[in-house]
């Protein structure tokens, strides 16, 4: 297996209002940004081509990415004009492959965290002579995904989008956004429309009798359709607790990247990542959470599983927890942000101008 399709959509529109200037899809998780580290993973597991298929301009990516060598891959940007939906994309990005009919080819999001054995979803999908592979993960509550169950021999059953009643949770097996595609049937999905694999694709290849395995995995899993799990990916990356050859520095409790100031009696933790340029004064306390380049976080300030945007400033005694601060933005000192608050770019919080706590 050589060639792999990586789908990326909106995903970095939903970090709003963390920049406006920076493309949304390249802001840093663990320090560099998160399609680094799916980059890094497949080529790890033994892909040498990726077509990224995205409704992005290639030059929000190109800056940074280019061919791939410096990931060990030969990357290529197919670009849509018009929304197609994941199917439709897969199969836009087709023309670039040069696989055979009978190959197997990746194709994974580019908004999903995992530890995946990349190589053994491959290796299963051969072994089974499978026409798609798809991994699988159990999930507490399945109710916002896609349900997959499967018999004893792991061949797919059904295909339940988003159950709306008690009666189509019939398994906690969800999609996991990673599948392993014989390149004949990328090539029988239409072209030149939207098309959905979860909606459209798998449940006709069902239908046709084709061959459809679920591999379940018992590994680290995240979507990242939320600014917290953002931050949260970002710190398990750091920590080590899900692996990928991106991290520019040793696993750990945070990561202060070349240019960061971190001034003596600051206190670190939890997979915190410091941005070039930024400042933590003495007594500011960091846990769990990504301070972008050139923001400040002044003495006594408390923030933890936040995201503090480029050039912003954190106040004094300030209490940041669970939520985003945009690039530029001024929080007074003597504030409480919490509960998932956004603060917009550019704008300025007064000193002691809103709290959550009680009056008492």
């Amino acid at each position: 297996m050589t060639e792999a399709v990586l789908l990326v959509g909106g995903q970095g529109t939903r970090l709003r209002p963390v920049t406006v200037n920076t493309p949304k899809p390249m802001v840093p998780a663990a320090g560099v940004p998160f399609l680094a580290h799916q980059i890094a993973r497949a080529a790890d597991a033994g892909v040498t081509h990726i077509v990224m298929a995205t409704c992005y301009l290639a030059e929000v990516f190109e800056p940074y990415f280019g061919d791939g060598s410096a990931f060990g891959v030969h990357l290529e940007y197919v670009i849509e004009d018009e929304p197609l939906g994941t199917g439709g994309a897969i199969r836009n990005a087709a023309r670039r492959l040069t696989s055979g009919p009978d190959e197997p080819v990746l194709v994974f999001n580019g908004d999903i965290l995992t530890g995946l054995d990349i190589r053994g979803l491959v290796e299963s999908h051969q072994a089974a002579e499978a026409d798609v592979s798809l991994h699988l993960v159990r999930v507490s509550d399945p109710r916002a995904f896609g349900l997959v169950p499967t018999d004893a021999e792991s061949r797919v059953l059904a295909f339940t989008e988003k159950p709306q009643t008690p009666e189509e949770i019939v398994t906690d097996q969800i999609n996991a956004g990673c599948y392993v595609f014989r390149r004949s049937v990328i090539d029988a999905i239409p072209e030149g429309r939207p098309v959905s694999v979860e909606r459209e694709t798998f449940p006709g290849l069902l239908a046709s009798g084709a061959k459809l395995y679920g591999k379940t995995e018992d590994t680290y899993w995240l979507d990242l359709g939320k600014p917290e799990s953002f931050v949260q990916a970002s710190a398990d990356l750091v920590r080590g607790v899900v692996a990928s050859p991106a991290v520019p520095g040793p696993r750990g409790e945070s990561l202060v990247l070349p240019g960061a100031q971190v001034d003596p009696g600051a206190k670190l933790g939890d997979g915190t990542v410091v941005g070039a340029g930024a400042r933590i004064e003495a007594g500011a306390v960091v846990q769990g959470s990504i301070v972008l380049d050139g923001a400040t976080v002044r003495a006594g300030a408390q923030v933890s599983a936040s995201l503090i945007g480029a050039r912003s400033v954190i106040g004094e005694r300030t209490v940041v927890d669970g939520s985003v601060v945009g690039d530029g933005a001024r929080v007074g000192a003597d504030n409480e942000v919490r509960a998932g608050a956004r603060v917009w770019c550019e704008a300025e919080l007064p000193d002691a101008a809103l709290r959550f706590s009680s009056d008492r």
